[in-house]
């Protein structure tokens, strides 16, 4: 009998721990327990999974740059990958603003709901951590991003899994390895290739937990969901963004289609056991390590095409993000600023969202972070930031799983893209234990 392919193990890990998360809700210590004896496993799997996305990234991105063989190719793959992750963005947040501008959720949001959202989140830690996140990078200089691509200690880097960081380092030495004689450089190529082999073999070994993981983190998410009521009221506001991240996710099967020749069911099926674990884990880092043997394996993108693109990617662009950035934006102006609703106030958002997302982490809920500078930069007043924040606050962390799908299927897509034009897209190999783990060699 043929087993289960591994995307519907994990969907069956999803829907059973949305049940037991929502049973847990209805007992007398069940919060405790998920807390205490179910959640912590789904914390080992990311964990395993941020353990591995470092050294992939760095195996990966400079094995690939020494197999182009000719510097001015890793030139021109990076203007193309930074050209589609930017004019996907402005897609994301145009479609973003359009929809919130024309629903207009938070227009008819009464003042008893505002009243009550804003004594149960407006003094939450939570909403208090993001506005001093917020306020540290605001304060840091308009440069500092860039001053932070550039590491001044690695083995630091490394271990903050401080990826653009990682990335510079990988392509540094990648060049460099293009740059000195083939003898000598050979046995460091070798060295990485090795790597990333056993590091993409640790992946697919992780992913056997991915269902049990799964289950953890849902039932998790679901026991902390203690106010319906309040959930209900933000709906409207909830389906703007979900709706938004639909479309999008429309728009890259559309150019799928298009311009890399491929069925976009299929496409779908290949990439779905990463976008299943982008939604559990809310993290596209945790995510990029099963994103990348999707793409390579399932997809037949080149190494050295993912191997630059997807790292980058998952530092960079955020679709999913830019565009919930744009809704939550003008719906918390919707609220309690509607005189800051401007034509020009909403082209700032615009350039500003396009800007956070390239220093949005790649971690759970950096978006509100990013989303408080793009307030700020409207002129939104500060002292109903706090109350802003909170009207969003009970929904964000499952619009958050949700905007990660859209932000690794986004990677996914570029990655694709990218790998058409240059003539690296080649046929799929996957491994034929993948799916169905009859046994690991």
């Amino acid at each position: 009998m043929k087993k289960l392919a591994l995307h519907w193990k994990i969907i069956i890990g999803m829907v059973l721990g949305i049940f037991f998360g929502f049973i847990m809700n209805t007992i007398d210590g069940g919060k405790g327990f998920v807390t205490n004896w179910i959640a912590p496993f789904g914390k080992i799997f990311i964990n395993l999974l941020k353990l591995i996305a470092v050294p992939l990234i760095l195996a990966s991105l400079i094995k690939g740059i020494s197999d182009l063989k000719d510097i001015s190719k890793i030139k021109s793959m990076g203007l193309k990958t930074l050209g589609i992750y930017i004019a996907t963005t402005l897609v994301a947040i145009v479609i973003g603003l359009s929809i919130v501008n024309t629903v207009k959720p938070g227009a008819g949001m009464s003042q008893e709901t505002i009243e009550k959202i804003k004594e149960k989140y407006a003094n939450d830690a939570g909403v208090a951590d993001k506005l001093k996140k917020a306020s540290d990078q605001r304060g840091a200089g308009p440069l500092q991003p860039l001053v932070d691509i550039f590491p001044s200690n690695i083995f630091k880097s490394f271990y903050n899994a401080s990826m653009l960081q990682v990335i510079f380092f990988a392509l540094f030495v990648g060049i460099s390895l293009l740059l000195i004689d083939e003898r000598k450089s050979k046995p460091l190529i070798d060295f990485f290739d090795s790597l990333n082999e056993v590091v993409m073999k640790m992946v697919d070994l992780i992913m056997l937990f991915a269902p049990y993981a799964v289950f953890a983190l849902l039932a998790n998410v679901i026991i902390a969901f203690d106010d319906t009521e309040i959930l209900v009221k933000l709906l409207w506001y909830a389906l703007c963004v979900v709706t938004g991240l639909a479309i999008m996710i429309g728009f890259y099967l559309i150019l799928v289609s298009v311009y890399a020749k491929k069925s976009p069911m299929w496409f779908l099926q290949q990439i779905s056991p990463a976008q299943l674990l982008a939604f559990s884990t809310s993290s596209s880092a945790a995510t990029l390590p099963v994103t990348m043997e999707r793409v390579e394996e399932h997809i037949g993108v080149d190494k050295e095409v993912s191997g630059f693109v997807l790292p980058v990617g998952a530092t960079v662009n955020m679709d999913g993000t830019s565009l919930y950035q744009g809704i939550a934006a003008v719906f918390i102006m919707q609220v309690i600023w509607p005189e800051g609703l401007t034509f020009s106030n909403q082209l700032i958002i615009i350039a500003t969202a396009l800007l956070a997302s390239i220093g949005s982490a790649a971690v759970p809920s950096a978006g509100m972070v990013m989303l408080v500078i793009v307030l700020e930069s409207i002129g939104f007043p500060a002292e109903l930031l706090p109350i802003g924040l909170a009207l969003i606050f009970a929904v964000d962390r499952p619009l958050d799983m949700c905007r990660t799908v859209v932000n690794v299927t986004g990677d996914a897509t570029v990655a694709t893209l990218v790998a058409k034009s240059v003539g690296k897209l080649g046929n799929p190999k996957p491994k034929n234990w993948d799916d169905n783990y009859d046994k690991v060699k």
